[in-house]
């Protein structure tokens, strides 16, 4: 498997465990984007290249940062935060 795909088979692994982690059904998540959940599935099996503003849409209402959605960093946004989650590891 080619790199991009990787890279948008792991983003959309992350964008449907934040979703079911959020407690959203794909339905849920159509409605509020306006689209049809179909859509949301496509993206979430890494058959749907994802924009930048949809990626910043999923972000909020999945209520994840962004820097984990695109790579699977840190969660984390507040730095004293993140020391004390690398302290506690």
């Amino acid at each position: 498997m080619p790199d991009n795909d990787k890279l948008r088979q792991a983003l959309a692994e992350r964008l449907r465990a934040s979703r079911e982690n959020a407690g959203l059904s794909q339905g849920q998540v159509a409605k509020v984007f306006g689209c049809q959940r179909p859509t949301i599935s496509e993206i979430e099996a890494g058959r749907r290249k994802v924009s930048a503003e949809e990626l910043s849409r999923f972000s909020e209402l999945y209520d994840v940062s962004l820097v984990w959605l695109t790579s699977g960093g840190s969660e984390f946004t507040d730095p004293t935060v993140e020391l004390a989650a690398r302290e506690l590891n």
